[in-house]
């Protein structure tokens, strides 16, 4: 198997951009609003004072846990609680979260663009398992290219808004199974249903609550998830994708565990980190581990 060592940046938005970062703390615009939240790593001196930063509304920590809770203050009249954004003709709803999230991971659109190309590029019926996969903007890239997906997340809710996003962007015609469960046991069941898919994209969180209070940990749990994985890919797969956020992990160890499973279908491992690029700067604010296997 060869590997790949590559930075990925989501550098193909129009309705997002990161207009400043430094002291813990990121200034955002999606799409008509623009907020102030939390980040980890933006060390570094901002552009502009941070007090001096202009936004619709901020996220109030608290505490220093990437996923932790919190509240948001509303800076100006004209701050909204949900709204419209697009990427590469999707079509989706924005939204302010307990949990400082937009409803999108605008990182990941490097992923969204890597799966359509290769979709498309396959010429042929193909079947995607989306796991984890929160408000489905992966799903509705995928359905676009052309693709059965199979979207599963623990959350109805996130379920929910996916299906609303599904409409949103004119595909309610494409065939996305909406699925609450918990990760680990839809996976075994699939297995025993012998059921298979052409390309797995995961998403795990370092903690996560299945619908019946089943637990997810990601050191822990992530092996015998991998492990389950292969045994769900067809013969001749085309791509399986990995990210990882806010645990103690390198994309090496993310990189090499995959490629353990997937050793036997060769291939191309790429691996490294990806990240959000500063408007008017070569600034760049580092987001997630991933590791990415596909054919050749």
């Amino acid at each position: 198997m060869k590997t790949e060592t590559k930075l990925l940046i989501a550098d193909d938005w129009d309705d997002y951009a990161l207009l400043d970062s430094g002291h813990l703390k990121k200034l955002e615009r999606f799409g008509s609003q623009t907020v102030i939240r939390p980040d980890p790593q933006a060390f570094w001196e901002p552009a502009r004072p941070v007090d001096t930063w202009k936004a619709d509304a901020a996220f109030l920590s608290k505490n220093d846990d990437e996923d932790g809770g919190g509240n948001w203050e509303t800076l100006s009249p004209r701050a909204a609680e949900d709204w419209p954004m697009r990427w590469n003709g999707l079509t989706f709803t924005a939204r302010r979260t307990a949990f400082r999230h937009m409803g999108v991971f605008q990182e990941h659109s490097v992923h969204w663009r890597f799966a359509q190309e290769q979709i498309r590029a396959a010429k042929r019926p193909v079947k995607v398992l989306n796991l984890f996969g929160y408000t489905g903007m992966m799903s509705l890239a995928c359905a676009a290219a052309g693709a059965e997906v199979t979207h599963l997340d623990a959350s109805p809710k996130s379920n929910g808004y996916g299906k609303d996003n599904q409409a949103l962007s004119g595909l309610s015609d494409r065939t996305i199974r909406w699925i609450a469960d918990d990760a680990m046991k839809f996976v075994a069941r699939e297995i025993r249903r012998e059921n298979r898919y052409d390309a797995i994209v995961l998403d795990p969180p370092k903690f996560g609550r299945g619908p019946k209070n089943e637990t997810w940990r990601f050191e822990q749990d992530l092996p015998e998830l991998l492990d389950n994985i292969k045994e769900l890919l067809v013969e001749k797969p085309l791509f399986v994708i990995a990210t990882a956020y806010a645990v103690r992990l390198s994309y090496l160890a993310l990189s090499q565990t995959l490629g353990d499973r997937l050793a036997s279908f060769g291939g191309i491992m790429e691996q490294g980190e990806m990240a959000l690029p500063q408007q008017g700067s070569s600034r760049l604010l580092p987001t997630a581990l991933y590791a990415r296997w596909r054919t050749s």
